[in-house]
């Protein structure tokens, strides 16, 4: 099975080089800048993607943003600071939702 995936990805390959969609490819030719090199030195492909595209780095992983909201939730007793931070808690879960159904739809 292995052998008919490697020869399907050739083949996909070979046509869209033939069809000149890997022409004028931004970056062609050149090394992956550092930045997206991993501690175990390889490519990170997701970050170099990113950065291709243009998209933002995020500034923190949701997940330990979404844990340090809740977290402060509990010990708040002002119901309108409760009431922003609910807000706040939906907007983290949508944002790691997506993030997460993105990454995975990229893993398929």
């Amino acid at each position: 099975m292995t052998h008919s995936i490697s020869s399907l990805i050739e083949l996909q390959m070979l046509r869209a080089q033939a069809e000149g969609q890997l022409d004028n490819i931004s970056g062609a030719g050149k090394p992956l800048p550092t930045k997206h090199i991993t501690s175990t030195g390889m490519a990170s492909v997701s970050s170099t993607i990113k950065a291709g595209m243009g998209l933002p780095k995020r500034h923190g992983p949701l997940k330990e943003q979404l844990s340090a909201a809740r977290s402060t939730l509990k010990d708040t007793t002002d119901p309108e600071k409760k009431k922003a931070l609910m807000v706040e808690i939906a907007k983290l879960e949508m944002a790691y939702n997506i993030e997460r159904e993105a990454y995975l739809n990229f893993m398929k």
